[in-house]
């Protein structure tokens, strides 16, 4: 970590800026400016009086104030002054070495809407109770405002003091693991937000010119110095506060992959012998050569499967539009992923304007894919934030829930799902007036290709990101429901039957037994054959069990005809 603010002794910090285009650089300490030595590659470095709680801002050619880039704490906000904190904590779970990802049951929460830090500490013996058994908190980074979901982040290294402090933060962390919980975070290494990001100033090299994303110039790195910002923000997290794994947002927008290959590397040498931790990504190119094809090998442990998520959300709500038209053939694309990870594994998809996706994963672990039914992603990205279970038939979503649970690929839940959290998930921000209104109408403007909201009239009654009330109603109200029983029943289920298996499972094919039914069948490690059948559909199907016992069944009872009832699931096990 070469960048930031570095105590050396209790009373005496080193400072250190890339900041390739400055003639001059001073850190500004109590409004006196001190003078730093330009250093090789770019960099200025001082070393300074300036004990843990000091305040201290970068002063550029004896012009411009900028806050630390590599903040790790804001006095206020995106444009305030940077703090000098102190790493020293006491972790009074030391001992701590992680859980190996075949155990991984991973609850996504908004840390902004479940209280903060010490709110989310607070929840955290609930949550081990269901039977989780990690945490992924969306996006910490320091964020223009008092709410956002993250991704408008800016300062990477700095925890958003709306949630609390970085104490608050390794607190809420060594709880989690005194309770056997994981923690994983969610980091944005392909952008920058639109609101106090001073790099331009400085770094101009920081972004590429001849390269654009969805969200501007795209970040260089070709460049040794912006490798090392980002690499040194992922072991600033995974050593300092002792997060057990990172998600990696949107990796497809980096161009430069061989990067991810170097942070995955540079992640596992740098964590202690005999730790788990944990690297997963998020990428719409499906690349299976980002995955480990066996544990204690090179790169990532697992990607989110947005395609199994897409299938079963295609067959409980029958929707087309987006880039739900490339799953036209819903049952027999989850059937694929079932069987072998992605269902676009390089065949032309529409939604890209024909350009292929993907490439073949069916050699990869079972456990290289995240599943889930519901995210802050496809929740928030709806125009009205309608979560599942006010789109799909009660029955039906109890059936995909056991699938989702009982399946050897590893699930995901999002805040609420465990409740029956009938509230929104909203998109919001919190911007000033001027980006405020840029972001509501081009909010609204993406919606404009969708039936529902085609006309001007009914686009205005989609919430306005900046408005506190979208914030407000994205809250959680959490709550005891047949639903939580029914979660921790399935997880119980998991754990008992298929976690112990899970290492070294491997698949034995998945198929359709209707438009609106699949079965799949896994082999796990001692042998044991699990067979998974679900119907979403309003009649049952037939489907012969063979010489396997039933262990669940999410509704109904299995027909004397060999018939699946309708919106169902059913899991056998049979010793081989």
């Amino acid at each position: 970590m070469r960048v930031g603010a570095r105590p050396i002794t209790s009373e005496t910090t080193e400072f250190r800026l890339w900041a390739p285009d400055a003639e001059q650089v001073a850190v500004v300490i109590n409004g006196e400016p001190h003078i730093m030595a330009a250093d090789t590659d770019g960099y200025f470095v001082s070393q300074c009086t300036a004990p843990a709680n000091t305040r201290y801002r970068y002063l550029i050619n004896n012009t411009v104030s900028v806050p630390d880039p590599a903040s790790r704490a804001q006095s206020d906000n995106v444009h305030g002054e940077s703090i000098v904190t102190d790493p020293t904590f006491t972790w009074r779970h030391e001992q701590w070495r992680g859980r190996p990802w075949p155990e991984t049951v991973i609850y996504e929460l908004h840390p902004g809407t479940y209280g903060g830090f010490a709110g989310i500490t607070h929840h955290l013996p609930r949550l081990a109770a269901l039977g989780v058994t990690a945490i992924e908190l969306m996006p910490i980074a320091d964020f223009p405002g008092q709410h956002n979901w993250g991704y408008d982040g800016v300062l990477i290294y700095a925890p958003d003091r709306a949630y609390g402090t970085p104490a608050d933060l390794k607190t809420m962390i060594d709880t989690a693991h005194g309770l056997g919980l994981q923690v994983f975070l969610d980091v944005v290494y392909n952008h920058f937000g639109p609101d106090g990001n001073y790099l331009g100033v400085y770094a101009k090299s920081f972004f590429r010119d001849d390269l654009h994303t969805p969200w501007g110039r795209a970040i260089d790195f070709r460049r040794r110095q912006v490798r090392d910002f980002f690499i040194g923000n992922a072991l600033y997290w995974l050593l300092e506060f002792r997060f057990d794994g990172l998600r990696f947002d949107a990796v497809h927008a980096i161009a430069e992959q061989d990067f991810l290959h170097e942070l995955a590397a540079s992640m596992r040498a740098a964590a202690e012998t005999g730790r788990h931790i944990h690297l997963i990504l998020e990428n719409e190119n499906n690349d299976p050569t980002l995955l480990r094809e066996r544990p204690g090998g090179a790169g990532f442990d697992a990607q989110w499967c947005d395609d199994w998520h897409h299938c079963v959300h295609v067959l409980l709500t029958g929707e087309s539009e987006g880039y739900y038209g490339d799953f036209p053939n819903p049952a027999a694309q989850l059937a694929r992923c079932l069987e072998s990870g992605f269902a676009y594994q390089g065949e032309p998809s529409a939604h890209a304007d024909g350009a292929s996706r993907g490439g073949p994963s069916g050699h990869l672990p079972t456990t290289s894919f995240v599943i889930c039914l519901q995210n802050h992603d496809q929740i928030g990205n709806r125009a009205l934030g309608e979560r599942l279970i006010n789109l799909a038939p009660k029955r039906a979503l109890r059936a995909a829930m056991a699938l989702l649970l009982l399946t050897p690929q590893i699930p995901m839940m999002f805040m609420g799902e465990e409740w029956g959290e009938t509230r929104p998930f909203l998109f919001f921000t919190d911007h000033g007036e001027e980006l405020g209104e840029l972001v509501r109408a081009g909010r609204r403007r993406e919606f404009a290709q969708f039936a529902g909201f085609a006309d001007a009239e009914s686009r205005e009654k989609i919430p306005d990101p900046n408005a506190r009330e979208t914030f407000s109603a994205s809250i959680p109200i959490p709550a005891e429901s047949e639903w939580t029983e029914f979660c921790s029943n399935l997880l119980s289920l998991r754990q008992r039957f298929i976690v112990p298996g899970l290492a070294g499972a491997s698949s034995m094919g998945g198929e359709t037994l209707s438009p609106t039914a699949i079965r799949a069948a896994w082999r796990l490690r001692d042998g044991t054959i699990l067979t998974l059948a679900t119907n979403f559909g309003a009649q049952p199907v037939p489907c012969p069990p063979g010489d396997a016992t039933i262990a669940f069944i999410s509704d109904g009872a299995f027909g004397a005809d060999e018939t699946l009832p309708a919106q169902s699931t059913v899991l056998w096990l049979a010793k081989a």
